[in-house]
């Protein structure tokens, strides 16, 4: 055997019997050491955790007001119709001309309607008249009525009194048996007699003899009503507030009924249209109104009415429509041109975040440590949009919380760390505590 090679063998024998005897006097000093004594001090390349930083949960602007374009539509064109026929008398307006709600633009001739209205009113009088006298028949009737009762009344009274008598009498031998008889005969009928009577104002109580004549007299009121109606309409009035265009009438001509003699364009308000995500949709779904301005003049913004906004998405399209209205007096927004719509505003894009890098990423899943006193609570979010260094938290979080936003590849769930705040503040009473109860609070 080679010398070298048996000396090698010899080295490696004697390092690993050393190894092993230092190894088991290892064990046997700490399995002899007493209970409580100090741990070993750390290994040379072991650190200390250190303090970790915080900060509290705010909101942040994440993203500026959302906008979106909409068209400007034609204005609001009312036609002016004819809800009568015949010649036109007076013309009273010109095309291009402003008018108001309810003016009278042009008349047609009314003669026809007017005798009309006279014919029902003749009508209606003679029906009062009518009624008034059957009013007054139906009272006299019942006064006789009720004269006729008192008297039958009176004369059985009488009659029963009368037979009395006559009982005594009878008893007395001063009258016959026939002429008792004869008495009582005389009750019955004068009974018989107030029964009639008292039947016929039962009768009369409860019948409405008057109800035909009542129905007829409304009849020529409701007559007479549309009558009047009918002349009005022989006025032709603007439908609304604007510009007359299109107005062709002359004095003169002849006009059939449901002519189209013109129309108003209304001046005074502007409609806007525009279809909607289902993100933008969800924006403004429960809103009433919007901010809009002209894209050369985004100083000028003003409000906007939604007076439309469909809950169906449409098939095609996958959006939503919104219409919407605003004053425009000046015509300072045209039909064909665009407005910029801002679905939110800077309170609404205003959000819980927090900073980017306090987020730990597993996979799709998103995390960040909140301080629960001392210990750090590993608690699962969901993330939003991204501006800056924060990002817009979802869900998970609350305003006003503390989250922990550094050395989180080293923390776990409900490890009890220190913050750099609480390491660095001063005992009680000292020189530095103002200040560091400043940085603190910071």
């Amino acid at each position: 055997m080679n010398p070298v090679f048996q000396s090698n063998r010899n080295s490696k024998r004697r390092y690993a019997q050393t190894l092993g005897i230092l190894l088991l006097a290892s064990s046997v000093a700490a399995a002899c050491s007493p209970p409580g004594a100090p741990a070993a001090p750390a290994a040379q390349g072991e650190t200390k955790q250190k303090p970790v930083k915080t900060a509290k949960v705010e909101r942040h602007l994440v993203a500026d007001p959302r906008e979106q374009l909409a068209d400007v539509v034609a204005s609001v064109k009312l036609d002016v119709i004819t809800k009568a026929g015949g010649q036109v008398t007076e013309v009273l307006k010109s095309k291009g001309e402003a008018v108001k709600a309810g003016e009278v633009l042009f008349r047609i001739d009314s003669r026809s309607a007017v005798s009309a209205v006279q014919k029902n009113e003749v009508a209606l009088r003679s029906a009062e008249q009518t009624l008034d006298k059957s009013r007054e028949d139906l009272k006299n009737s019942r006064t006789e009525l009720l004269n006729a009762i008192e008297k039958a009344q009176q004369t059985l009274d009488d009659a029963k009194k009368n037979h009395n008598k006559m009982m005594n009498d009878y008893d007395n031998g001063l009258v016959t048996k026939r002429q008792l008889e004869q008495s009582e005969e005389t009750v019955s009928n004068a009974e018989r007699d107030l029964g009639i009577q008292n039947d016929k104002l039962k009768s009369l109580d409860s019948t409405n003899s008057l109800a035909s004549q009542e129905s007829q007299l409304e009849s020529n009121r409701i007559a007479i009503a549309d009558a009047q109606r009918d002349l009005e309409n022989y006025e032709v009035k603007a439908p609304a507030d604007g510009i007359l265009t299109d107005f062709t009438v002359e004095k003169g001509m002849t006009v059939s009924q449901n002519f189209t003699a013109g129309q108003v364009q209304s001046g005074g308000a502007v409609k806007f249209k525009t279809e909607l995500t289902e993100s933008a949709y969800a924006a403004v779904k429960n809103k009433k109104e919007l901010t809009f301005y002209a894209p050369a003049q985004p100083d000028l913004k003003e409000k906007a009415v939604i007076t439309f906004l469909s809950g169906v998405v449409n098939a095609q399209t996958k959006t939503y429509t919104m219409e919407l209205q605003a004053v425009n007096p000046q015509g300072s927004y045209a039909a064909g041109s665009r407005v910029l719509l801002q679905l939110t505003d800077e309170a609404e894009e205003t959000v819980v975040a927090v900073p980017t890098l306090s987020i730990v990423r597993e996979g799709s899943d998103a995390f960040v440590y909140v301080l629960n006193g001392d210990k750090a609570e590993k608690r699962a979010i969901k993330t939003g949009r991204v501006k800056d260094v924060y990002q817009e938290v979802l869900q998970g979080l609350k305003e006003g919380e503390t989250i922990i936003t550094s050395g989180m590849a080293q923390l776990k769930d409900g490890q009890t760390v220190t913050t750099a705040a609480a390491s660095a503040t001063p005992a009680a009473g000292s020189a530095e505590a103002p200040a560091a109860a400043a940085a603190e609070k910071k």
